[in-house]
């Protein structure tokens, strides 16, 4: 496993920055239920997706050494009014820079609070890319678009990182979200079908009691979920269903079903 370059991941924030805005003026009601995300409206989801990027970047931008309560968030609440989607558009936009700018003004080592133990800047460059990728996918459903296919690099760095949640989850919170996230003996394959051998985008993991394992490469398994990256990464954070076409379930869908079941934190 390879993480991406930093400005690497900058570009992507921007770029996915640049989809869900894309999403947001296509015509779309902003009070549509996003589908998964049923407690949302898509004008809620993008009010989220901006507050966190305002939220992470403000941690960034002051290295910071705790949590910042979101109340102290500059511009974080966004526009007044709600169903006023030029507003909305040009606050998500302005949200998306001040992230960007503090990311690329700090470099991948300074030193920022975070959440999940590592308090680098660049943990924040990385969950930023993939909070994005997930949540764009939301508002294409809500939004009745097709989601377009991720860069392959950053799809599987995805897929990594999911697979590093859980496992830090479970070692943290151990009677947590993911405690029943365990399957003795069980193993479950991911398989992307689209992507060249030198990405190496299959992954091989094991659920035994003292926690989630995991490694890249190609494994026999109790279940393999197979199919193009973008679907594959999407299924395996519940955004689309199994039966999708072109995704491919085989051998075991109630070990598949039960990872998707138990894994709902993220």
């Amino acid at each position: 496993m390879t993480l991406l370059a930093h400005d690497r991941y900058c570009d992507e924030i921007a770029c996915q920055v640049g989809r869900l805005r894309d999403v947001l003026t296509s015509g779309a009601d902003p009070a549509a239920t996003v589908p998964t995300c049923p407690d949302w409206s898509l004008e809620d989801l993008v009010r989220h997706v901006g507050r966190a990027l305002r939220w992470s970047g403000l941690i960034v931008g002051t290295r910071a050494e705790e949590d910042v309560p979101v109340d102290r968030v500059p511009g974080a609440e966004g526009p007044g009014a709600r169903g006023d989607v030029a507003a909305l558009d040009a606050w998500l936009g302005e949200s998306g820079e001040v992230v960007v700018a503090a990311l690329r003004e700090a470099g991948p080592d300074a030193h920022a609070w975070s959440w999940a133990g590592d308090h680098t800047a660049g943990f924040w460059a990385r969950r930023m890319t993939h909070e994005l990728v997930v949540h764009g996918a939301d508002a294409a459903l809500a939004a009745g678009r097709r989601f377009e296919a991720v860069a392959p690099e950053v799809a599987a760095d995805a897929v990594d990182e999911w697979l590093q949640v859980v496992q830090f989850v479970q070692r943290v919170l151990p009677d947590g979200p993911a405690k029943e996230l365990r399957a003795a003996g069980s193993s479950i394959h991911l398989h992307a079908t689209d992507t060249p051998a030198e990405l190496d985008a299959e992954w091989f993991i094991e659920l035994p009691d003292e926690g989630v394992a995991w490694r890249r490469g190609h494994e026999r398994a109790d279940v393999a979920l197979r199919g193009p990256l973008t679907d594959v990464l999407l299924a395996f954070y519940r955004r689309l269903p199994l039966d999708t076409p072109g995704l491919e379930v085989l051998g075991d869908r109630k070990l598949l079903e039960f990872w998707l079941e138990k894994a709902t934190f993220g």
